[in-house]
């Protein structure tokens, strides 16, 4: 059974950074696609970022785009979420997802971790 633990949001003042974990188990962690998602209260869950199996590819969304970067240790079998510059509109809820083989729709998610910036 595969589960994915986020750890590492909280409260950050703007222009601060965080950096987010997800520790996945249950299958073999190279061979999936790992991503980041996001979700403000009363929106819907947008994409932030995503990385390739072997670390080697990696796309943003426009909104992230040089502020955040996404990586992961296969031997930790953890994805990271580096959040630098952050502003209060990052405000939300970072949800952690694992891609199909693939990689053409997200099969599991994490139970999510909160991400608040003040001003």
């Amino acid at each position: 059974q595969v589960q994915l633990v986020e750890s590492g949001g909280g409260l950050v003042q703007a222009g601060g950074s965080l950096r987010l974990s997800c520790a996945a188990s249950g299958r073999t962690f190279s061979n999936y696609a790992m991503g980041w998602f996001r979700q403000a209260p009363g929106k819907e869950r947008d994409f932030i970022a995503r990385i390739s199996g072997s670390g080697g590819t990696t796309y943003y969304a426009d909104s992230v785009k040089g502020r955040f970067t996404i990586s992961r240790s296969n031997s930790r079998s953890t994805v990271y979420l580096l959040m630098n510059s952050l502003k209060t509109e990052d405000t939300a809820v970072y949800y952690c997802a694992q891609y199909s083989v693939s990689a053409t729709y997200v099969q599991y998610w994490g139970q999510g971790t909160q991400v608040t910036v003040s001003s």
